[in-house]
């Protein structure tokens, strides 16, 4: 899909009220956001579509500077970290200062000692005390795609804010991220272990946690490339392949090109058009 057609494509999704939907209906921040990053890929970020999803998006901004993920709801959520990811242009005409405050502040709920003994006892895994991941919702358990998200958010931001503060935060999160490492070298949506037993690891969760630690010098990252090629191999969903995809190319594995799976949803195609600037060599993830 060229430029244009890119453009055309989302902006006809686009609700009224700036916002996009996932597939249609009410608008939510997060197809917003890669709504957003896909039209900063193809330099249309001054574009009216793009104001209007700006504009849309303040309304989405808490007094703890966090983001709710969809009108109606008042308490910030994981979405502030993708909100963090969008362009400086754009960033400036939000509270990025409030965004990032409340990332620093969030952490899983499994990083006091009585749930880290629990999870011990449940799942035989004993998890260092140092590794902070983030939760979907405040004040509960940290998952692998907030977390992720958040480690990238906290990236981008180290751009801008050199504190040290800033890049030990993203370091746990990295920690934690390792720690759930599944057996099989790629990451599920949790724990790697349940009940004792060796769980098996996802598509999405695997690309989206090697973008994470694409800075990290760690062997056994390559395990996890060869687990992200093969769930290549045989992924059936565009939206995880693109996520794959992504990773691998953060870590400068080649791909040969962008899943030919149809793109329907808003997700689907701005992801699409993130990885095709990917594979020409730019864009927040691999950048």
């Amino acid at each position: 899909m060229t430029a244009t057609a890119t453009q055309e494509k989302l902006e006809t999704l686009q609700n009224p009220d700036g916002g996009w939907p996932y597939n249609r209906g009410r608008s939510w921040t997060e197809p917003t956001v890669f709504a957003l990053l896909a039209l900063s890929c193809e330099t249309a970020v001054s574009s009216e579509a793009a104001n209007k999803a700006v504009r849309w998006l303040r309304t989405m901004q808490r007094a703890d500077g966090g983001f709710a993920p969809r009108p109606g709801v008042e308490e910030s959520t994981w979405v502030t970290a993708l909100v963090l990811l969008l362009p400086p242009s754009l960033l400036a005409r939000l509270n990025a200062a409030g965004a990032l405050g409340w990332i620093l502040s969030q952490t899983g709920r499994e990083s006091s000692w009585l749930q880290r003994m629990r999870v011990a006892m449940l799942s035989g895994q004993v998890h260092r005390s140092g590794s902070e991941g983030w939760p979907w919702f405040p004040e509960t358990a940290a998952w692998v795609a907030p977390t992720a998200f958040a480690i990238l958010a906290l990236r981008e931001a180290q751009k801008r804010d050199p504190r040290h503060e800033i890049h030990e935060r993203a370091r746990s999160g990295q920690e934690f991220l390792m720690s759930r490492m599944c057996a099989d070298g790629g990451w599920n949506h949790g724990s790697s272990k349940a009940l004792g037993y060796d769980g098996p690891s996802y598509p999405e969760t695997t690309g989206l946690a090697l973008l994470a630690l694409r800075d990290l010098k760690d062997a056994r990252l390559d395990r996890s490339l060869e687990r992200a090629a093969r769930h290549l191999e045989s992924c059936q969903s565009s939206e995880a392949a693109s996520w794959l995809q992504l990773g691998l190319l953060a870590h400068g594995r080649g791909v040969l090109s962008s899943s030919s799976a149809k793109r329907s949803g808003v997700q689907q195609v701005a992801l699409g058009t993130i990885l095709e600037h990917a594979l020409r060599g730019g864009g927040v993830f691999v950048s």
